[in-house]
């Protein structure tokens, strides 16, 4: 017989992990990649941490001012005599939107993915500068 430990706070513990999980804007989405967005004088760097995740199982795409960042992880793919003890490491779809400024350069969005980061770049367009018109003799 196998005795098991009652911890009452345990489905607590549960629904506040819940709570405190960053909420996304896709009603689909399996899981949340972390993002870091810095900005400088030049532009935006967006970094999305998405280990495991084949490049071309990426989109990134721009519309009407915002980026969007989605795609799938995929489980691997496990022997038929193995099995599964634990698994931590979530998989699906995922999807991420942000409003951009409409200072960026939207045609000029660069995307790379290394070491399971991707890193999009976007450029801030060069500030308007007024131009002086040089007046003729006629």
């Amino acid at each position: 017989m196998k005795i098991a430990r009652f911890e009452p706070w345990s489905l607590v513990d549960l629904m506040q992990r819940d709570l405190n999980r960053p909420a996304t804007n896709s009603a689909d989405s399996g899981w949340v990649p972390a993002i870091d967005i810095l900005e400088d004088k030049s532009g935006y760097l967006v970094r999305a941490d998405l280990p495991g995740v084949n490049p071309e199982d990426i989109e990134v795409s721009m519309e009407s001012g915002i980026l969007t960042i989605s795609g799938v992880r995929h489980a691997p793919t496990r022997k038929e005599d193995t099995d599964v003890r634990r698994t931590e490491r979530t998989t699906g779809q995922f999807s991420r939107r942000f409003t951009l400024p409409e200072t960026v350069d939207a045609d000029s969005i660069e995307a790379k993915t290394s070491n399971g980061v991707l890193e999009i770049s976007i450029p801030k367009r060069p500030e308007v500068q007024p131009r002086r018109i040089t007046v003729e003799a006629a």
